[in-house]
């Protein structure tokens, strides 16, 4: 009996993991009707970890009302593992770019309040752990509304709760922390993300994502000077120094926010999922590995599923073939990485919500052909 390990990230706006899992096992099962199929739907800390991660693991998904990026209530969800002790959050179900029409988004106004009610949410269900997938953000308020959210007091001159989004941080005066969740203190909070940059400069969270989210040229001026300040206030206050610590400017400085007002670690998504699916343990005894992702480029090596689902079947010595719904430059780069091959799922000319239809149905054919051929 062949094993096959199937371990793809979600193809964005086409399929979840576990759709793409599913297709992919179908299109081995045409060919090989008794191979063992080991589905681990994964994700790399952007859209769909929660996802992911609950249907690795037979967890729950918990929806709650929050927050949203621009202060209006909105219903948001975060996943428990199948340990019943882990949440995984990600920032973007309360605080994310794409739940905030085009015309609306500033970043001068925008909030990771929500998230924060995300974390204080799953506190609530007395977990041990918390994972937060960073992608995706609005915002660029250093992580001030989620710690607003979790009691932390952010106080002007005048003793008042500085209002929402980074282009009031420049009125913060002192940070009072007596009322922040003590149940933080006892959760190990983990940090998904592939993003390095530190909190200001030129390669800063306003300077480099600023302009994603909505920024002028003048905005990312005020943000930036104002992420200078509630940097210092945190030094003064706080004494963390988190200006140009790595990772603190992801999600607009979220990283920066959790670093500063909890005690966490910064690891890379797909790692993370890596351990919490034992995929490890999968790949070790498998046949062949199937991975994919919506684009292949040379971006996938900077921490992308396929590079970490690809450097495992490396290191036993395993083949892997990775689909994608485009590929991009670069990928003759990811040869020598451990990809066995790497192939595109689209059949001919067509327009994109065509191939998002079709991407199942796509994914299952292009993986019967390559199985015909493996099976040869």
């Amino acid at each position: 009996m062949t094993k096959y390990v199937v371990a793809p990230d979600s193809f964005k706006e086409s399929m979840t993991a576990k759709e793409v899992c599913d297709a992919m096992e179908k299109g081995i099962k045409i060919v090989d009707k008794d191979a063992q199929v080991i589905k681990v739907p994964m994700a790399d800390g952007g859209e769909g970890t929660v996802d992911s991660l609950v249907d690795a693991t037979h967890g729950q998904r918990i929806t709650v009302e929050v927050t949203g990026s621009l202060g209006n209530k909105i219903r948001a969800y975060y996943g428990i593992l199948g340990n019943g002790t882990t949440a995984v959050i990600e920032l973007a179900k309360a605080s994310g770019l794409e739940i905030v029409e085009k015309q609306k988004r500033n970043p001068l106004l925008t909030t990771t309040f929500g998230t924060g009610e995300l974390i204080r949410d799953a506190l609530d269900h007395n977990v041990k752990e918390i994972i937060i997938g960073l992608g995706g953000s609005s915002t660029n308020d250093g992580g001030s509304g989620m710690a607003q959210a979790l009691g932390a007091k952010l106080l002007d001159k005048n003793n008042h709760q500085i209002s929402f989004g980074g282009g009031s941080l420049n009125k913060l005066d002192k940070i009072d922390i007596s009322n922040l969740d003590s149940r933080l203190q006892d959760v190990r909070i983990i940090l998904a993300s592939d993003v390095t940059n530190p909190l200001i400069g030129e390669d800063g969270a306003s300077r480099v994502f600023g302009p994603q989210k909505g920024a002028t040229p003048e905005m990312v001026e005020k943000l930036e000077n104002n992420l200078q300040h509630y940097a210092k206030i945190i030094k003064r206050d706080l004494n963390k120094d988190i200006a140009m610590t790595a990772g603190s400017g992801a999600a607009g400085g979220l990283g920066a926010g959790l670093i500063a007002f909890t005690t966490c670690e910064m690891r890379q998504g797909v790692d993370i999922a890596i351990e919490v699916t034992k995929l490890e343990d999968k790949i070790r005894t498998a046949d062949y590995i199937f991975t994919g992702e919506g684009g292949t480029d040379s971006q996938t090596k900077f921490g992308k599923t396929p590079y970490g689902v690809s450097k495992l079947g490396k290191k036993y010595h395993k083949p892997v073939i990775s689909l994608a719904g485009y590929l991009g430059e670069g990928i003759d780069s990811l040869y020598s990485e451990g990809f066995t091959a790497i192939f595109g799922i689209i059949p001919g000319a067509c327009d994109l919500p065509t191939a998002l239809k079709n991407g199942p149905s796509n994914v299952a054919r292009t993986t019967e052909n390559i199985v015909r051929l493996l099976k040869y």
